[in-house]
This record gives C-alpha cells, sequence and structure tokens, in this order.
C-alpha cells in the first residue's frame, strides 16, 4: 500500500464514527421475509432499501478497504445454516478512496441464507447485520441492526364474498405477505419528533392510501397509543402516490407500490418517554384479488433519539467553549506551522523569485502588489479547499470519533515516522510531475486565472516540504473534529501567503531576507525530529487503550531523551545528514536552539524516576502507568491513608499521589457506605490527554489531594476499557435493546450517557450514598483553585 492510499485510508477511517450529538442519518431500512422451498428448507430473505445517493457495501471487499457487510444468526438447536449467505451482483466499480475495486449496492440489495428446520414448532428466527453506508461525501459508523423471520405468519383468510367480485383468496393454500413495515423516529426540534412508518410492498400488489371514496376498499389506517408526556400533532401524513381506475373496485382510488411511508408527528411532554406504539390497518391487492384485512402493531424506539437529546440540552458551557479554543489552538498551531514551512528549501527561495516576477511583469506598482495578494489569496484558497474537502468528505462531526481507536492511532503512528524520515533525508515524499507541469502551462494563461495556477504550481512542488506539515495537520485537525482541517488550512495558509503580499507591497524588504543555503535543510531535520517524536504519542494511546504495558512511562521518556538528544547533538555540529552542508561553523541561532533542545532533554531525564514532569504531561502515559509507580526504589509513596496490606476489595492505590481508588462502581460505592465517605465518579479514559492533565497538574495540589486522599472515595471509570467481560457474564445494553455489551468500557460509557446525558472525559460527580449528586458536576477544570472550591462545596454537602 504506497503512501497516498495509507493517507486516504486514514482519513476516511475518521468517518466511521458515531458522534452522539451529530445528526442523525438512517439511510438504510432493511425488511425481512421467508420463502419455503422444502417442507423443511426455508430462504431467510434480508431486502435492504437504501436511500438514493447512498451505496452498501458487499459482503466480501479487498483487504484494507472498507467494512463489509455481514451477517450473524442467533444459534438455535431447531434450525441450521446451509451454506453462506449469497447476495445479488450489485455494481464492481474503482474505489476513488481506497484505490481499489469494490462491489456495492444502490436502492435495494438483497441477501439470502438458507435454513434446513430441525423442529416443525419453530416459528422466529433472529439475527443480524454489520453494515456500512457512504455517499459521495461521507461515509457513516459501522451499524447494527438486528433482523427478526418470521416463519409463521397470520393465515390470510378465504372470503366468498360476492360483493364487488373481491375475493379474499388463499390460492393453492398459499400465504400471502406482501406487505412488511418497520418504523423510525425523526427528530424536528427539542421536543417534537416524527414518527414514521414505512411499507415495503412486493412487485405486483399495491396498498391503499388512508382515504378511498365510499364504497371502495378498507383504507390504511394508524390508531396510536400514547402515554401522558407524548402529544399527536396533526394527522398522519402520506407520500403522493398514484391514483388511477383500479380495475378490481371499478373506481380512481389512491395506491401504493413498492414502498409508502407515512408520518406522524408528535410532542414530547416528558423526556422520560421511551416509545409509542401504533396498531396499523390495511388491505392489499394485486390485479386479480385482495387479501383479508389485516393488524399489524407498530413500535416506535424512543430511547436513543430522545436520550441524545437530553445529553444535548443538558451539556455543559464548557463544551462549547473548549470547542472554541480547540479551533483556535489549531489554527495558531497551523498558522506558526505555515511560518516553518517557509523556511524549508522547497519554499523559502520562491519568495524573491516570485516577488520579483509580478513587480517587473507589472505595468505599475499598485498592479504588482494587487498581483501578488491575489496570488496569497490563491494560496489560501487552494489550501483550505483541501480542508473544506475533507471535512465535507467525512462530515463535520465524525472526524473525532475514533480518537481512542487502536488500529487508527497506530496507522496515525506510521504515518507520522514516514514523514519523519522523509525530512531527515532518506526519501522525498513528491505529487507526480505531470501535475506541476500541467499547473505550469495553465500559469502562462496570464490574468487572474493564470495567477491562480501559479500559486496551485507552488503548492505542487513544494509538497516534498509542505506535505509532511500539511498531513500533520490534518491528523492533529481530524482528532478534533467539526470544522478543524478547514480551520488548521485557513492558519497555515495564511502563514505561507502572508510574506508574498507584504514582500511586493515593500520590496525594499527583500534585501533584509537572509540567503538561501544549508541551514533551510537544517529546518528540515528539525522538523524530522519533531514529527517522530509527536508519532509515539499515537504509539503510547494505542497501548492504553490495549493496556499491553509494551510503551510505559519509561520507554516513552527514554524514546524522546534519545531523539531529543540526537536533536540537540545535531544542532550542535555533532551528526550531520545526508542533505547537509559542510558545518565550518554553528550559528549564534543554532547554538541557542541546540541548548533549549539539550535543557529540554536533561529537564526528562528524571521523569525516568518518577518526576512528573508537568510542562508535557499530555503527552506521556500516566504515572502509574510504568515499571516503577513511585519511582526507581520505592514500593509506595509516603503519606497514604491506606497501606497495600490493607486495601478492601477492587481497590488500589492511585500511583504516584497514592489516592485509594477503585475501578468497579459497585465494589466502590460499597465501600463509601462502609467508611462513611461521599463518593467522587471520575469518567475517564487511557487516552484521554486532558485526564491526564488533571491528574498530573491539578489533583498534585496540596489542597485537592488531601480531599482526595481523606475526603472521598474515588471510583475511576475508563470508557476506552477495552477488557471483554467473562462469557455469559456481558450485561444488557440499555440503549440498544436486545444487545449484549462488549466490554467494560461499553458499560460506563452508557452508564454515563443515560445517567448524565454526557459522553466527554474527564468527567467528574460528587455523590452521596444514595447516588444523588452533591453539587453540579464538572468537567476539564485546569484551574486548580476553583477545582477545590468545587470538591469542598460539594464534600460540605455531604450527610452521612
Amino acid at each position: 500500500m504506497n503512501f497516498k492510499k495509507v493517507l486516504l485510508l486514514c482519513l476516511l477511517a475518521f468517518s466511521f464514527s458515531f458522534n452522539l450529538f451529530a445528526q442523525v442519518y438512517d439511510p438504510v431500512k432493511w425488511e425481512t421475509k421467508v420463502e419455503k422451498v422444502s417442507d423443511t428448507e426455508y430462504d431467510l430473505i434480508s431486502t435492504a432499501t437504501i436511500d438514493s445517493g447512498w451505496h452498501l457495501y458487499s459482503q466480501i471487499v479487498p483487504e484494507g478497504g472498507p467494512i463489509a457487510t455481514g451477517f450473524s444468526y442467533k444459534t438455535n438447536p431447531d434450525f441450521e445454516l446451509i451454506g453462506k449467505t449469497s447476495e445479488e451482483e450489485g455494481h464492481v466499480v474503482d474505489d476513488p478512496v481506497f484505490e481499489m475495486k469494490i462491489k456495492f449496492f444502490e436502492n435495494k440489495a438483497e441477501f439470502r441464507q438458507r435454513i434446513k428446520i430441525l423442529n416443525k414448532d419453530l416459528s422466529i428466527v433472529e439475527g443480524e447485520v454489520e453494515l456500512m453506508v457512504c455517499d459521495d461525501e461521507k461515509c457513516l459508523p459501522p451499524t447494527y441492526v438486528d433482523l427478526k423471520f418470521n416463519l409463521k405468519p397470520s393465515k390470510v383468510v378465504e372470503a366468498d364474498s360476492e360483493d364487488k367480485a373481491v375475493s379474499f383468496s388463499n390460492s393453492e393454500s398459499k400465504i400471502f405477505e406482501p406487505v412488511k413495515w418497520n418504523t423510525s423516529v425523526e427528530k424536528i426540534s427539542d421536543s417534537e419528533y416524527v414518527l414514521v412508518s414505512k411499507a415495503s410492498i412486493d412487485e405486483g400488489w399495491k396498498l391503499y392510501s388512508q382515504k378511498v371514496p365510499e364504497g371502495g376498499p378498507i383504507p390504511t389506517g394508524f390508531e396510536y397509543t400514547v402515554e401522558d408526556g407524548v402529544e399527536l400533532v396533526g394527522e398522519t401524513t402520506e407520500e403522493k402516490g398514484k391514483e388511477v381506475m383500479d380495475k378490481v373496485f371499478e373506481m380512481k382510488i389512491k395506491f401504493f407500490k413498492n414502498t409508502a411511508e407515512f408520518r406522524q408527528k408528535i410532542k414530547i411532554l416528558d423526556k422520560s418517554t421511551t416509545s409509542v406504539s401504533s396498531e396499523v390497518s390495511f388491505i392489499a391487492c394485486d390485479d386479480e384479488r385482495c387479501l383479508a384485512p389485516t393488524y399489524v402493531d407498530l413500535e416506535y424506539d424512543l430511547t436513543e433519539i430522545v436520550a441524545a437529546q437530553n445529553a444535548i440540552d443538558d451539556n455543559s458551557d464548557y463544551e462549547n467553549e473548549g470547542s472554541s479554543r480547540g479551533l483556535w489552538s489549531i489554527f495558531i498551531i497551523a498558522f506558526f506551522s505555515g511560518f516553518v514551512a517557509l523556511l524549508t528549501p522547497c519554499v523559502f527561495p520562491m519568495i524573491p523569485m516570485t516577488v520579483s516576477f509580478f513587480i517587473k511583469q507589472s505595468q505599475s506598482k499598485a498592479k504588482g502588489i494587487r498581483n501578488a495578494i491575489i496570488y496569497g489569496l490563491s494560496i489560501i484558497v487552494i489550501y483550505v479547499l483541501l480542508g473544506t474537502i475533507i471535512t465535507a468528505i467525512f462530515g463535520a462531526d465524525a472526524l473525532n470519533a475514533l480518537a481512542t481507536n487502536v488500529w487508527f492511532n497506530l496507522i496515525f503512528f506510521l504515518l507520522l515516522v514516514v514523514f519523519a524520515i522523509s525530512f531527515l533525508g532518506a526519501f522525498e515524499i513528491v505529487l507526480p510531475n505531470s501535475w506541476a507541469n500541467k499547473a505550469d502551462r495553465q500559469a502562462d494563461r496570464g490574468g487572474l486565472v493564470g495567477i491562480f495556477f501559479m500559486a496551485l504550481a507552488l503548492a505542487i512542488v513544494s509538497f516534498s516540504c509542505t506535505g509532511p506539515i500539511v498531513g500533520t495537520i490534518l491528523v492533529e485537525a481530524a482528532s478534533k473534529g467539526g470544522v478543524a482541517p478547514v480551520i488548521g488550512m485557513l492558519g497555515f495558509s495564511s502563514a505561507i501567503a502572508l510574506p508574498f503580499a507584504l514582500f511586493a507591497a515593500f520590496p525594499g524588504w527583500l534585501n533584509s531576507l537572509p540567503k538561501s543555503g544549508g541551514w533551510l535543510n537544517t529546518v528540515k531535520v528539525v522538523l524530522g525530529f519533531l514529527e517522530l517524536a509527536l508519532a509515539f504519542k499515537f504509539l503510547s494511546q494505542a497501548d492504553l487503550v490495549l493496556q499491553l504495558h509494551i510503551l510505559e512511562r519509561e520507554v516513552f521518556l527514554a524514546i524522546w531523551i534519545a531523539i531529543f538528544g540526537a536533536l540537540s547533538l545535531y544542532l550542535l555540529g555533532k551528526i550531520q545528514l545526508p542533505h547537509d552542508s559542510p558545518l565550518k561553523h554553528i550559528s549564534v541561532g543554532r547554538l541557542l536552539l541546540g541548548l533549549l533542545t539539550l535543557s529540554f532533554t536533561v529537564y526528562m531525564i528524571p521523569g525516568l524516576w518518577g518526576a512528573p514532569l508537568n510542562l508535557i504531561s499530555a503527552f506521556p502515559p500516566p504515572l502509574d502507568y510504568s515499571e516503577s509507580p513511585y519511582g526507581v526504589g520505592n514500593s509506595k509513596g509516603g503519606g497514604s491513608a491506606v497501606s497495600h496490606a490493607d486495601l478492601p476489595e477492587g481497590a488500589h492505590l492511585l500511583a504516584p499521589h497514592d489516592i485509594l481508588a477503585f475501578n468497579d462502581y459497585d465494589k466502590g460505592l460499597a465501600y463509601a457506605k462502609e467508611v462513611g465517605k461521599p463518593v467522587m465518579l471520575d469518567f475517564t479514559g487511557w487516552a484521554c490527554v486532558n485526564c491526564r492533565k488533571m491528574e498530573q497538574n491539578v489533583w498534585v495540589k496540596p489542597d485537592v489531594l488531601s480531599k482526595l486522599k481523606n475526603d472521598v472515595v474515588l471510583i475511576s471509570l475508563y470508557v476506552d476499557e477495552q477488557i471483554d467481560f467473562p462469557e455469559g457474564e456481558a450485561p444488557d445494553s440499555k440503549l440498544r435493546p436486545g444487545k449484549k455489551l462488549r466490554n467494560k468500557g461499553q458499560k460506563w460509557s452508557e452508564m454515563q450517557t443515560i445517567k448524565y446525558k454526557t459522553n466527554t472525559q474527564p468527567y467528574y460527580v460528587l455523590m452521596d450514598h444514595n447516588e444523588e449528586n452533591l453539587i453540579e458536576p464538572v468537567a476539564y477544570t485546569p484551574d486548580a483553585e476553583k477545582y477545590n472550591a468545587w470538591l469542598e462545596e460539594g464534600i460540605g454537602n455531604f450527610e452521612d
């Protein structure tokens, strides 16, 4: 797999995430039916109806491609599977993102699984389909849909009514079930929702409207059963349908073929409402016969969509502020990265050349300045367009969902290592020469179009220097989600474009520019060392989530010490790399930078023996994820309220703070009741950067640490914990009724979502023994005084 393909796969992966607060898409609806093959064999048929513009992938995709559609069937001794699930022909095309031929389906897809019945009393077979869908702009995260196959549907009543020659027949004792129903819920506003009832109608059959002329067939009708907390708004609406002369009833009647959708608006008065039910009555006919009136119970599950809305309603203002701060930080980092990119061999020499060109080719100084400004704006447009495309393809709210995903952290690690090695001089990452040649030819056209293509040619030619920087910015921006890629590219391109406009306006400044030389390659090499160090942040996150203890704190710091130590030696002239010019002496600036990196290297060394290293607390693993949590030579820190020998069941000492902590909710709550202390829930994550900042920068403050050690019982719940439940002990999911939780992280994440209506970490809750909040919970609070005041007030409200 080449570099471009790896990068595209990495960016596509971010679209596979579920975001609780994002717009809810549901482009694929599933229906099931059963066809009898023989007395003992049946075909289970799963039909997907796919919204226009979306596509569903095949069950078989090439390695390195998207997630394939997959079917699983609940084990039952009353039947056995015959062969594998088959599928239709579909379409095989060259996928532009994965650069491979992939089979997918549009509009509809049918899958068949043959079974053999071992018990004639079997009536229901249950299954689950895992799928991923994409359109031309974005992909949705993997979805799991429950399937139910009814082997014994209600018998069709035979009627010998002579009225209007209507015959409710059951020819050759065949049972007809031409209409299948499924339901969904759509949000309109904070309190209003739409109950959607969708009918899938077999070929040749038709379903009648809710309104038919007098003397016609029985109309389709909905009767809703609502609780006190739900109010119906208006009447049930339906699609346009078709109105033709009906051969059976000999009158113009409106009916539906293939599919029909009915929508009922409701208003939620009580947020605890979980479902609404209805009964739909209808009659289905083909050109020869009509079936007896049928009554089907429908259920509309509000659990997930209302929980999501409650989470949005109750979420703190801090998250919005944090998002804003995050975008500003992306812009500032990208802006300064742009200035660094200017100082590379591919870009810096272009400044005087380009500015001189505009001045000499323009009829006046004013026109030269104008052209240079347009050139700079074109650079901004090109890079911002790149960020916009990334955001548009993968969705504005879907890019950050896999921040703790193991495989994609590993991909990011490999990407940054490749970028680093490129900057160190092993090879260059370049775009095809044909691209630059085509851009140059367009630049010769002159005018505004020519200026734009001059800027595009610069972006292509300088890619070997700017590409790794742009890639790193996009990786970091992707972990923020939202419009961060656009903001990142705006900051980066603004810094690139600014010198061209300024030097065109003040050409005398060109004389003050340093001459090109070996120092430009030095800038590239320094960037290579920095990217290599950053790469290990992503490898560390993967190791933390899996709890492999391969890249523990000491190992991580040893790697960083080696990297920055080597960088110091390079800056001080003790190491030379392939593209370096002969170095007779080092400049004062290079000496100062070398001393700075050497000082940073020395600063990290005590971290090997347990020093907290607050300056870089967000990067290395936490202090307790270490070979020697209390420092080399120490088995336990001093001043603890509890010794190792006295630890209650399920507890441990959180090093190096020596705080008594639990990772199990029930055991921690039981201990709190035993000792008569309030509980502090700490919803955290192994790969949560802000969690580590709180633990290493705020919890260490004397007032805060004293309260955590002596006045509360700490229960830390890791929402990304990958430890699976023992076989047969997995609890039921409350957000996905009928499903089991897969690991302990899901259990704590679901608990936080349902009970506290948020899914961000860190999140701190002070509660009493009745599990009632003592004070409003807080999220990331880097102000130690504010956090201590929150602890003090909450603990003061506790009554044993």
